[in-house]
């Protein structure tokens, strides 16, 4: 599966001069944890994230525990710029998803901004993948059990995992036949007649 059929686009990003306090409410706002920072022309120059922000709000508090969390000692309010972190790995929209998830995984980076032609256009994210896991099941149980119907309406299909368990099929033949309908399903592990 590629980026771009997972990917959440457009993606929600915000320039080096947004406020700090900025950020942070459209960080609460779209139950985001983090959102590529673009230069005026959409270009990738860094990400800022709930840690970025927290990490901030710290420091402030304490050098300064009476004064706003999003004020800088020059007395203008923090920008993005100030905060955000400025090395990035990204993915482009025609790599794998795989490769998404082995740089979430070696990185513990919890999402990636999606760059075409050098413009960010949307955010691959753990939440993203986790749903696809999630509903992965019922979509095979869907894609088999009609697929399996339009051979032999008894046949029927469980899903675990990717695992495919089918019922109904008698003979030798029709137990080939369920298992290579229910095989040729996309994402499909392995498949068991009952």
């Amino acid at each position: 599966m590629l980026i771009r059929d997972l990917m959440s686009a457009p993606a929600i990003t915000v320039l080096g001069e947004t406020p700090v306090s900025e950020a942070l409410r459209l960080l609460d706002q779209r139950k985001i944890t983090a959102m590529p920072v673009v230069d005026r022309d959409g270009r990738l120059v860094g990400v800022v994230s709930e840690a970025d922000l927290m990490q901030d709000a710290l420091e402030l508090s304490d050098r300064l525990p009476s004064a706003p969390i999003s004020v800088s000692t020059s007395g203008r309010s923090r920008r993005v710029a100030e905060v955000m972190a400025h090395l990035v790995v990204s993915v482009h929209t025609d790599d794998q998803l795989d490769d998404a998830i082995d740089v979430m995984r070696s990185t513990m980076v919890k999402s990636l901004p999606v760059v075409e032609a050098d413009r960010v256009v949307g955010v691959i994210s753990r939440s993203d993948v986790i749903h696809l896991l999630a509903e992965r099941d019922d979509r095979i149980r869907a894609e088999v059990n009609h697929a399996l119907r339009q051979r032999n309406p008894i046949w029927h299909a469980e899903v675990d995992s990717g695992i495919v368990k089918v019922t109904g099929p008698g003979n030798e033949a029709d137990r080939r036949q369920a298992e290579a309908v229910a095989d040729a399903v996309r994402g499909v592990v392995a498949v068991h007649i009952t």
